[in-house]
């Protein structure tokens, strides 16, 4: 760590989930939020003060999906409680700032579609073929890949699964050739059904 901000003072550091990190790694951190520096196996001390950490914790999550709906500033009193719990005062005093981000919704599931459906399509580019779900398609899709406790992450393997899986076996049994534009529609029977445009 000292050595990458040495190298790079000017970083972004993420620790994510961090209430799986090993007690001596807390015991750096103070220092690091304390001092705004740390001195490493050499003696070296390096400035961490151009640096900004952030760090991502599922402790009290439970919480904000329980509680949806009974307003912020509950949510937010469960979920503190549950970190005091979690971690020493000492610790929670020095971050700057917790924030609390709630499930997604509709909107960010859709928008998270588009952005992969962008890929798939970036990919298929030097094929010359586009793809686009109808609405009703994206919203399968984001049912399928939606979980409340793993959030969006499942929703990448449910597109390739469903989705790019299936249209490279149609592209590569010649259904779908360079050129064409391809439409993937939510079917009731077979999931998703492919058509070719035009």
């Amino acid at each position: 760590l000292t050595e990458a901000i040495r190298r790079k003072p000017y970083a972004v550091i993420l620790f994510d989930e961090i209430e799986k990190a090993h007690p001596d790694v807390f015991n750096i951190l103070l220092q690091v939020l304390e001092d705004g520096r740390l001195t490493d196996g050499q003696g070296r001390t390096v400035d961490f003060r151009n640096a900004v950490l952030i760090l991502t914790s599922n402790v009290g999550s439970h919480w904000i999906q329980e509680l949806q709906g009974k307003g912020e500033e509950v949510i937010r009193d469960r979920v503190m409680e549950e970190l005091r719990r979690g971690f020493r005062p000492e610790f929670l005093n020095r971050l700057d700032e917790i924030v609390l981000f709630h499930s997604l919704g509709k909107e960010q599931l859709s928008r998270i579609v588009d952005i992969m459906m962008r890929e798939l399509n970036d990919r298929l580019a030097d094929r010359k073929i586009g793809v686009t779900l109808t609405p009703a398609a994206k919203e399968r899709i984001a049912e399928i890949g939606y979980d409340p406790a793993y959030g969006a992450r499942p929703l990448r393997r449910a597109l390739q699964k469903r989705i790019e899986d299936p249209l490279a076996m149609r592209i590569l049994e010649g259904e779908f050739r360079e050129g064409d534009r391809v439409t993937v529609d939510a079917d009731p029977k077979a999931g998703f059904a492919f058509r070719r445009e035009g």
